[in-house]
């Protein structure tokens, strides 16, 4: 499957960007023209069930990582690579394992429990999208989005597909392990995070980077303190 994909830039590295559950290749338009401006190419995928991406009821965590392989092979990046995976899209990058000279997860503990009831699950995922279709409903429940924020996410609501993504949830638990040198950036306190987490990660050798107050997403809360945490990919920021 080869995934639908946003590529702008001519720089001579190229970035790639993978979105949360429910999110799409547009949750990054503040984080894109940065990177550009920066001088990379930059490539967000959605991810399957996810934006224009095809659909997939059988979809597992390792069927996505190969998607985004693929579409990756097909889109012949250039130069060094540098991957952000924000949550879900975190975990899927994980388990594609790229040889990318910098791996940034936002917010993900690279793990979930498998073995949920796909009915309510399904159902489950496809109230919530009915009701994040409605911008209002977003910036009332989500204090910090801006009204773009808003309209972008409403936007991936319609597009979301909940047979996808309830698939995954549905196999085995699964637990991945982080890239040696790999980031860590999370929300601090986290809901999906843990201290155990960031022990884990930094005895594996990642850097673990916390932004307090932050959201689950932490680049609509706090941009500023998302770009300067990372100079690794932004550089000085601002």
């Amino acid at each position: 499957m080869l995934l639908h994909t946003v590529d702008v830039g001519r720089g001579d590295k190229t970035a790639l960007l993978l979105h949360g559950l429910m999110g799409s290749a547009e949750s990054w338009w503040r984080v894109i023209p940065l990177l550009v401006e920066r001088g990379y190419r930059v490539l967000a995928m959605d991810l399957p069930g996810h934006g224009l991406s095809p659909r997939d009821p059988d979809l597992t965590v390792a069927k996505a990582a190969a998607s985004v392989t693929a579409t990756l092979d097909a889109r012949a990046p250039h130069g060094p690579l540098h991957v952000i995976g924000h949550s879900y899209g975190a975990t899927v990058l994980a388990a594609a394992a790229l040889d990318a000279a910098v791996t940034v997860y936002v917010d993900s503990a690279l793990s979930f429990t498998g073995g949920d009831d796909r009915a309510q699950l399904t159902e489950r995922y496809e109230n919530d999208r009915q009701n994040r279709q409605d911008p209002a409903w977003l910036l009332s429940t989500r204090p910090f989005y801006t009204v773009k924020d808003a309209e972008v996410e409403a936007r991936a609501a319609t597009r979301f597909d909940p047979a996808t993504s309830t698939s995954i949830s549905c196999g085995e638990d699964v637990a991945l392990t982080p890239r040696k040198g790999a980031i860590l950036v999370h929300a601090e306190p986290s809901s999906w995070v843990t201290d155990d987490d960031k022990s884990r990660f930094a005895a594996q050798g990642v850097s673990v980077r916390g932004i307090r107050s932050a959201a689950h997403t932490v680049w609509y809360s706090h941009f500023e303190e998302f770009a300067a945490s990372v100079p690794e990919v932004f550089g000085e920021y601002p």
